[in-house]
């Protein structure tokens, strides 16, 4: 039973049925508790290589008690939710991309301490991640408008009858020390922010450092275009760097801090 629940749970990471850096790395701890071996752990961290907080957590998981790990997701989220808080004023207009939890749960937790605020939001093809954004945001009563990814230019410019952005909150999958890595698209928009003079925030769990190099994950082609024509060529590269210089703050427990003052935090 064990061995079944384990497989099923590498599974699900695998196909992005379980999605997200902080859902993946709790799947993964579980997984790891069901088989705490070596090979379990290699396997695991093979499933999606751009995410190291699983990695953080099952290094943990070798020397800390499951539920002092588990219970620092919360306490993580709590204090992000309060330092984005801050950030947000009345009327804003906020864009975001893909699907964060750390994102959804802040804006939720900022509607209701009463802000009144509107969010853009992006589709995030081609597995729709936007889509559960979308969701979790309108269930919580926030108004919501997504844009197909290409209209991004449109959503950030003030074009075709779209507000005036005021900032732009976006998660991440890795933090390194020259930047983050984040969901395909986040490039252009930190580019299009700085052309549009919109400050971007990075809202994400100081576990997702890493000092190591960090893969870009690419997914299978059938994503894009399932059967085909032979000799068409087709990329799918599912995330990408977005350099530091982008990025006015980076909020973490460690709360709302430049980039480089984080990486003091974090060593």
């Amino acid at each position: 039973m064990k061995k079944e629940t384990f497989n099923q749970i590498c599974k699900d990471i695998k196909s992005i049925k379980i999605q997200g850096a902080r859902n993946v790395a709790k799947a993964g701890l579980r997984a790891y508790q069901l088989k705490p071996t070596k090979a379990s752990k290699k396997k695991l961290l093979s499933l999606r290589p751009t995410e190291p907080m699983l990695q953080n957590v099952l290094d943990l998981a070798e020397e800390q008690p499951i539920e002092r790990i588990l219970n620092h997701f919360q306490v993580a989220q709590d204090k992000i939710n309060k330092h984005t808080l801050k950030l947000i004023k009345s009327k804003d207009i906020i864009y975001t991309h893909c699907h964060s939890t750390n994102v959804s749960h802040s804006l939720i937790y900022a509607k209701k301490k009463g802000k009144s605020f509107q969010v853009y939001n992006t589709e995030t093809r081609p597995l729709f991640q936007g889509r559960k954004t979308a969701r979790e945001l309108k269930n919580a009563n926030i108004k919501v408008t997504m844009f197909i990814d290409s209209a991004m230019d449109i959503a950030l410019s003030e074009k075709q009858k779209t507000k005036k952005v005021n900032k732009i909150f976006i998660g991440a999958d890795a933090l390194t020390r020259n930047g983050i890595v984040n969901k395909v698209g986040s490039g252009a928009i930190a580019k299009l922010a700085m052309i549009n003079k919109i400050p971007l925030y990075i809202i994400a769990d100081s576990w997702k450092y890493s000092k190591n190099k960090v893969p870009m994950e690419t997914r299978k082609l059938n994503e894009i275009w399932d059967k085909a024509p032979k000799n068409i060529k087709i990329k799918n590269p599912s995330f990408e760097f977005v350099p530091k210089k982008y990025i006015k703050k980076i909020i973490t427990e460690h709360g709302a801090l430049s980039y480089n003052d984080f990486l003091k935090k974090v060593g």
